[in-house]
């Protein structure tokens, strides 16, 4: 087994990838794993649709496959978390999707979460998700900001609105606000202020978990 917690962006967006490995410094310390971000190249430059989220599962399996002499544990990088169960038939690593632990981290903070989405067309995609959890029932609501993937770095368009969106879903009964997507962690300690709830960045909640399921041997 290896020593590498390989966390896998499935889209082709570099600027991502960078954002990915930023939310990630909180959680390298001595004596942990070690966490190495990994860029899709075959992926599109956004996953914002079914067949986006579809298209990259074959080619994220190859690419794990690979990477699996090095791996201690995979984290999939995408708040669709595609392949997921796939990705756990081709590995015995462990393997976390970042909106399963992101919501149930959320859970944990609240007895009804929030999910701010990227865009409109994205929240049917994850209401059936949230359906197959079983946890519809504690989902105050979830609201989209508009913006396509590749425009999220950009902070004069985006933190105005996300701060906006948080305050809503705080405003719907939600005790605790999942970000959306793994392009969002710069903008996290923001929406958390402005919202006055805990604001789960689903990334850091997947490299938590599987963080201790490495240390713990699970």
């Amino acid at each position: 087994m290896g020593e590498t917690i390989f966390v896998i962006n499935p889209n082709s967006t570099e600027a991502v990838t960078r954002g990915i490995d930023r939310a990630c410094e909180p959680l390298r310390m001595t004596g942990a794993p070690r966490i190495e971000c990994v860029t899709l190249a075959d992926g599109p430059p956004g996953i914002q649709t079914q067949r986006d989220v579809d298209g990259v599962v074959a080619p994220m399996l190859r690419r794990i496959a690979e990477l699996d002499p090095r791996a201690a544990a995979f984290v999939i990088a995408c708040f669709s978390d595609p392949g997921l169960h796939s990705a756990r038939e081709t590995t015995r690593r462990p393997v976390l999707g970042i909106m399963e632990c992101g919501i149930l981290t959320a859970l944990t903070l609240g007895q009804r979460f929030g999910v701010i989405a990227i865009l409109p067309t994205s929240i049917p995609r994850h209401l059936r998700t949230i359906n197959a959890m079983g946890v519809s029932s504690r989902l105050a609501n979830e609201r989209a900001v508009g913006l396509p993937v590749v425009e999220l770095a950009d902070e004069s368009k985006t933190s105005s609105r996300m701060i906006e969106v948080g305050k809503q879903l705080a405003a719907d009964g939600a005790n605790s606000i999942v970000m959306g997507c793994a392009g969002m962690a710069q903008y996290r300690d923001r929406v958390e202020q402005a919202a006055g709830v805990p604001v789960v960045e689903p990334t850091q909640a997947a490299v938590a978990m599987a963080i201790g399921r490495v240390r713990l041997g699970w």
